[in-house]
């Protein structure tokens, strides 16, 4: 029993997240045990254990006597991180083009070749997990050939720690009309013609883009993802 209540929990975990990232729960959305219990036939106790790992995971929101909700979008700390992240990634970036060497210029075009072949929309709209994950395993690679690894760590952290709001850009920040395909093969190019200037501004744009699209749903309407 204790077996087939913790593959209930996973299914249910993986169903919620699944629908957080899709913006199918929205920012600030409380999730009701009972709803849920019944939504995927479980016991509220399966539900409470799935979301108090999904808070544990920094994506819901635990309050005492209030229950459970979709954590919300924070625009000082989407401006916090977005800073972050653009000044230590174009950091690590350029030490990785100044020491990186054959082998890692082949793992970037294999990297890239990889992304480039996936779509990250599915047909029927949603966002396809593996494209998500292909996309995270190109931009560590630009990374890995800096040769220090606690600067390495400290970047893929930041990105770790931004995974939610990338997630939400297009279903939450409605960036529809963005070319992602295009700035990753810019910064693919600028990387392997050992370019540092470049691909560093090419990569401080790709990030902020993505934060762009939260800003200004935010600004213009911040009820609208609170």
């Amino acid at each position: 029993m204790a077996g087939e209540k913790a593959t209930r929990g996973g299914i249910v975990h993986a169903r919620i997240r699944e629908d957080i990232f899709q913006g199918v729960l929205r920012p600030g959305q409380r999730l009701r045990l009972v709803e849920l219990a019944q939504r995927f036939s479980v016991s509220q106790s399966v539900v409470r254990e799935a979301l108090t790992r999904l808070s544990e995971q920094g994506l819901v929101h635990a309050a005492p006597q209030q229950g459970f909700s979709v954590v919300t979008v924070s625009l000082d700390d989407l401006n916090d991180l977005t800073e972050a992240r653009v000044e230590l990634e174009t950091l690590v970036l350029r030490r990785a083009i100044e020491r990186g060497d054959i082998k890692w210029e082949a793992a970037v075009v294999a990297a890239h070749h990889h992304l480039a072949a996936l779509d990250p929309v599915r047909p029927d709209g949603t966002l396809d997990n593996d494209w998500f994950t292909v996309h995270e395993r190109f931009h560590q690679t630009l990374l890995e050939a800096c040769g220090n690894t606690r600067l390495l760590a400290a970047a893929l952290s930041l990105r770790d720690a931004a995974t939610l709001y990338r997630r939400w850009s297009r279903p939450v920040g409605h960036d529809v009309d963005r070319d992602v395909a295009g700035e990753h093969q810019q910064l693919a190019d600028a990387v392997l013609r050992r370019d540092a200037d470049g691909a560093a501004d090419l990569l401080a744009r790709h990030i902020d883009r993505t934060s762009e699209a939260l800003r200004t749903v935010i600004e213009k309407d911040p009820a609208a993802v609170v």
